[in-house]
């Protein structure tokens, strides 16, 4: 019997954007669907508030899909373990969806730039997953000008112990800009290995700035603002490898 807490299985599949009521009794009777763990064949059944429901082994949940693209200013927190931070990043897209998205990465406060956020359960794991290259293009700023031979060794990989290499796809210098400021473009690492890096040949970080994330950037996106992705974007990304 539903109730306001309760909604029918295929429409809690069909609002995930995954297929149609239809579409999605035919999964529901292939034995394709899990709620709470446990097969689901049942036609009618109902949905409770806070039940785990997967979908060919990928959870999913009843909100539209959303992928929000902030320009995040220093700051603020980007966590990927939800609790409640001072200063969060979700403070800045609040008015983006009427429930939760979370950043698909971690992000500190003194970092700033490119933070997607999406309630897209299987675009999460796969742009989090190790095996899933996507290019990172960070703007980096130096206590000190970068040698040409702290370059050369950034470009043939740093390690940072027996069994771990940090490495880049590319850095160079910004024309216009002080020695101090490079870029570095990065694809299976995170924003500490652009720390790590740096600090292997002796130099510290002062401003980083991610300002390429896979095929989107910060044309149009002033610092603090946020947009929604358009359809094309979001099928480049899921078509990652």
């Amino acid at each position: 019997m539903a109730t306001k807490n309760t909604i029918r299985l295929n429409k809690f599949i069909a609002n995930s954007g995954l297929c149609s009521r239809r579409e999605a009794d035919m999964h529901i009777g292939l034995g394709t669907v899990k709620v709470n763990g446990k097969i689901v064949t049942e036609m009618g059944y109902q949905v409770q508030l806070g039940d785990e429901v997967k979908f060919d082994g990928q959870r999913i949940n009843a909100d539209k899909p959303t992928y929000v693209l902030l320009n995040k200013p220093k700051g603020f927190l980007a966590a990927v373990k939800k609790g409640t931070y001072k200063k969060d990043v979700l403070e800045l897209i609040a008015r983006a969806a009427p429930y939760r998205i979370d950043p698909i990465h971690a992000m500190d406060r003194s970092t700033t730039g490119l933070l997607l956020f999406t309630n897209d359960q299987q675009l999460t794991t796969k742009l989090r997953s190790l095996n899933t290259k996507v290019k990172k293009i960070y703007q980096v700023v130096l206590d000190k000008n970068l040698s040409g031979e702290a370059v050369e060794k950034i470009k043939k990989g740093i390690a940072i112990d027996r069994n771990k290499v940090l490495s880049v796809e590319d850095i160079s210098f910004i024309h216009g800009e002080p020695k101090r400021v490079v870029g570095i473009e990065i694809h299976d690492q995170t924003y500490k290995a652009v720390h790590q890096i740096f600090e292997a040949v002796g130099y510290t970080v002062e401003q980083l700035d991610l300002v390429t994330y896979a095929h989107l950037t910060k044309k149009d996106l002033s610092r603090g603002r946020f947009r929604h992705l358009g359809e094309h974007e979001i099928n480049l990304l899921k078509m990652l490898k």
